[in-house]
C-alpha cells in the first residue's frame, strides 16, 4: 500500500492543480489515475472523487473570492438546478446496468466523456481570452437553472465528476460569464456539489455494493486529500496568473490520452 499511497499522493496533486486551475474539481484526475493504478472499480473511485472534489474546491474558492472573481448572482442561479441534477445522476448510476460486472460501462462513459470534452475544449480555447458581457435576466434564470446548472448536476452525479468541465463552457457560451469568473463559479458549484453527490453516493453503495465497504472510498479520499488540497490552493492562484490558453491546450492533451486509455480498459482490457 505504499506504492500505491505514494501514486495516491501524486494523483491528488495533479487533480488539485487542474481543479484548481481549471474549475473543474479533481475527479478527471483522480477517476482515469486510479483505475490506471489499481484497476477499474468505478463506483468506489466516484464515492472517494467526491469526497475529494470538495476539497480541492475549497481551496480554490477562496482564491477566486480574493480575485474577486466569483459571480454571486450567477452562481445562486445555477446552484439549484445543479442539485437537482446531482441527485438524479447519482441516482442513474445506481441502476442495476451499472452494477457488478455492469461497472465497466461507466468506466467507458467516463473514458468517451473526457474524450468528448478534450475535442471541445480544442475549440473553445481559441475564444478564452474573450471576455462577455454578464447578463441573467428572465431568459437568463432559464438558462442559467435549465440549460447550465441541471446539465452540470446531472454528469457529476452519474460520473462523479466536479461538473466544471460542462459549467465552464456553458456559462461562456449561454450566460456570456468571462471565463475566470465562470471557472471561479465552477469551483463554488463543486464544493455543494460534492457534498450532495458524495453522501448520496454513499447511500448507494451502502444499498447497493455489498463488495464496497463504506469506508473504503474515506480511506482512499484520506492519502488524496492533502496533496489535492495544497494542489488546489495553487491551481487557484495561478489562475490569475497564467495564460489559460496555454494551460487548456496542456490539459486537452491530458483529457484525450486518458480518455482513450480508459476505453482501452472498459472495452479490450
Amino acid at each position: 500500500m505504499r506504492v500505491d499511497g505514494l501514486w495516491l499522493a501524486v494523483i491528488g496533486l495533479l487533480a488539485g492543480v487542474c481543479g484548481g486551475l481549471l474549475g473543474i474539481g479533481g475527479s478527471v484526475v483522480i477517476i482515469p489515475g486510479m483505475t490506471l493504478i489499481l484497476g477499474p472499480r468505478q463506483h468506489l473511485y466516484q464515492a472517494a472523487a467526491l469526497i475529494v472534489n470538495f476539497f480541492v474546491a475549497v481551496p480554490a474558492v477562496v482564491q477566486h473570492v480574493r480575485a474577486g472573481a466569483v459571480r454571486v448572482g450567477v452562481l445562486r442561479v445555477l446552484l439549484p438546478g445543479a442539485v437537482v441534477g446531482s441527485v438524479c445522476g447519482v441516482g442513474l448510476s445506481e441502476l442495476g446496468i451499472f452494477r457488478g460486472s455492469g461497472s465497466i460501462y461507466l468506466t467507458g462513459m467516463f473514458g468517451v466523456f473526457l474524450l468528448l470534452v478534450g475535442v471541445k475544449d480544442l475549440r473553445l480555447m481559441f475564444g478564452a481570452g474573450k471576455d462577455e458581457r454578464v447578463a441573467v435576466g428572465r431568459d437568463g434564470w432559464f438558462r442559467g437553472v435549465m440549460l447550465v446548472g441541471l446539465p452540470t448536476g446531472l454528469i457529476s452525479g452519474l460520473l462523479g465528476v466536479g461538473g466544471g468541465v460542462i459549467a465552464v463552457p456553458l456559462q461562456r457560451r449561454l450566460l456570456g460569464v468571462p471565463l475566470r469568473s465562470a471557472i471561479a463559479n465552477s469551483a463554488g458549484m463543486i464544493v455543494v456539489l460534492s457534498v450532495v453527490g458524495a453522501g448520496v453516493k454513499h447511500f448507494g453503495i451502502w444499498r447497493h455494493h455489498a463488495e464496497i465497504g463504506l469506508g473504503d472510498p474515506v480511506r482512499l479520499a484520506v492519502f488524496l486529500i492533502p496533496t489535492a488540497a495544497m494542489g488546489a490552493w495553487i491551481g487557484g492562484r495561478l489562475t490569475h496568473v497564467w495564460p489559460l490558453r496555454v494551460v487548456r491546450g496542456a490539459f486537452v492533451v491530458l483529457l484525450v490520452v486518458v480518455g482513450l486509455r480508459m476505453n482501452y480498459i472498459a472495452w479490450w482490457g
